[in-house]
């Protein structure tokens, strides 16, 4: 994966989280960064307001179609009683009339719900690195949005049988992150690299930032 400049980050000088360089606002204590209050502490710390390049990334991914267990399962029951319903509405007299289009609705709504998945989970990427971990989510409306790794607090690996089989996992965090408190990496492949990735780097990162997670 490809680092571009607009990836790159730097320090907000009001509450030193980390943030992008385009940032006009910091997303973490709401100060504005293009205030003359701001310029002059950049003025005064010139070394604070040096761009922090991006590290290299150490795992890209995104979820698998087995994400999509639970909805298939749910799609294919929507479309089996869409099936019943038009067939029903020949041998119905009465209410006949009703069922084929409700039927109809049905088959619509199951696939509708099955696509919109589908695009969801395209569009889903992660790139994690040393520092952060950054996404992009999003069908009609793209957003790419980060998590710090001294944020994680606790780091978990699921894996069903099902799982073992076909090579995905879920990897769930924890996190003082107030937009994310849990995180959750759904059905990627390589789960068990992207744990051990997580975990060394959360642990790297506390104690570069000298952070201790009270339980």
């Amino acid at each position: 994966m490809q680092i571009t400049a607009s990836q790159a980050t730097k320090q907000c000088p009001f509450c030193a989280e980390t943030i992008l360089a385009a940032a006009l606002k910091c997303r973490h204590c709401g100060e504005f960064l293009n205030t003359e209050r701001a310029r002059a502490y950049m003025a005064d710390n010139p070394d604070d307001s040096q761009l922090q390049q991006p590290s290299q990334v150490l795992f890209t991914g995104q979820p698998t179609l087995w994400a999509m267990t639970k909805t298939f399962l749910k799609g294919g029951l929507l479309l089996l009683i869409a099936a019943v319903l038009v067939i029903f509405a020949k041998h119905v007299k009465v209410f006949g009339v009703y069922l084929f289009p409700a039927g109809l609705i049905l088959t619509l709504v199951a696939i509708a719900v099955l696509f919109h998945k589908i695009l969801q989970i395209r569009m889903t990427h992660y790139a994690v690195s040393a520092e952060r971990i950054e996404y992009s989510t999003g069908v009609f409306s793209h957003r790419v949005d980060n998590l710090d790794m001294f944020r994680i607090v606790d780091i978990k690996l699921r894996r069903s049988f099902l799982d073992c089989i076909v090579g995905v996992g879920t990897v769930m965090l924890t996190t003082t992150d107030k937009s994310h408190p849990e995180f959750v990496f759904e059905k990627v492949r390589n789960s068990r690299e992207l744990y051990d990735i997580i975990k060394k780097a959360s642990l790297s990162a506390d104690r570069k930032t000298n952070v201790i997670h009270m339980e």
